[in-house]
């Protein structure tokens, strides 16, 4: 599309990842792209609605992971908004993101993997050297807009993600640590479970028992709120600790920033408190931090391929965080 284009662009859509992290780390991304003036239909999973009400969007439409269902709900969104000239971008790589736009009438650009180059009107070749996925994403994004004629932004990302939340999601999560007795109490937020295997290995840190008696121990409430289909699994890796009902994402990312540290595998809790700008300490064992560790400044990574971290290096990595050495 060429510059003389841009002014008469009715809308850009962003098909955005399927997980909850991938989503936070596509953040920085959705700026970019809204801060273009062009009005930015998401399309997602809906529980990323939640995630994303704070943000300026011209629409959003829920993605049900059938491709044809999709192409249906994207074309019904154009037609009913009026967009006839449209852009898309395709965060995830696979065959039938890019098959939904195509179908429904939307030209899209995207990275050229899962042989989808004939499909996609834009292929871009990934970068060789090695990125983070925050880096890859943003990447993308930028290549496109140029290709469109539309302001670029920076040429790198900022170093947070700067999720920006809603007043429900604040009031929420402050209802929530009231409701645990926590408003006025420093409290720690751990996550002991993560969806899923990589490689084949499970990305469950082993110690968040011991981790929350020891907190406790010293006068730290240990809390956790994980989903309805986690729970079990929550109580049986951390049985001590207090288990709140179940929260929207947005007020869950709220409460991560209000407690005084987060305590979580690499999963999407990570890329939440990320996003919320939390502190946070985040265990490693079967994943590499430098491709899909929190992309936030407050974080600290513990542990790496292969190597989980001990019980006695996460508590005295809290400690540090939560009781300071006090300077002379």
């Amino acid at each position: 599309m060429p510059a003389s284009a841009a002014p008469t662009l009715h809308a850009i859509y962003v098909r955005l990842p399927n997980w909850v992290g991938d989503v936070c780390m596509s953040l920085p991304c959705l700026d970019t792209l809204i801060a273009t003036g062009a009005p930015v239909v998401a399309c997602a999973r809906p529980w990323a609605r939640d995630l994303l009400s704070a943000y300026e969007l011209a629409g959003f439409v829920p993605m049900a992971g059938n491709w044809r269902a999709d192409r249906s709900a994207v074309h019904a969104w154009r037609k009913k908004s009026h967009h006839a000239r449209t852009v898309g971008l395709l965060l995830p790589d696979s065959l039938s993101s890019a098959m939904v736009f195509r179908f429904a009438g939307v030209p899209c650009a995207g990275y050229r993997d899962d042989g989808r180059s004939l499909i996609l009107r834009w292929p871009m070749t990934k970068p060789r050297a090695p990125m983070h996925a925050v880096q890859s994403w943003f990447h993308l994004t930028r290549l496109a807009l140029e290709r469109w004629g539309l302001p670029a932004g920076s040429p790198t990302p900022e170093d947070a993600l700067d999720w920006r939340p809603a007043g429900e999601h604040i009031q929420a999560a402050r209802a929530a640590a009231e409701a645990a007795g926590v408003a006025d109490t420093p409290f720690v937020l751990i996550a002991p479970t993560a969806v899923g295997l990589h490689k084949g290995r499970i990305k469950v840190w082993q110690g968040f028992d011991s981790l929350a008696q020891s907190l406790q121990a010293r006068g730290y409430p240990v809390l956790m709120a994980p989903p309805p289909a986690e729970r079990d699994a929550a109580l049986a890796a951390a049985p001590t600790a207090q288990c709140l009902p179940p929260l929207p994402l947005g007020a869950f990312a709220v409460l991560t920033r209000l407690a005084a540290m987060t305590v979580c595998n690499d999963s999407g809790v990570s890329h939440i408190a990320a996003a919320a700008d939390a502190r946070q300490i985040t265990l490693f064992g079967v994943t590499d931090p430098a491709r899909t560790g929190p992309w936030s400044p407050r974080a600290i990574r513990l542990g790496g391929p292969g190597a989980w971290p001990t019980a006695p290096e996460v508590l005295s990595a809290a400690l540090s965080l939560l009781e300071p050495p006090q300077a002379a």
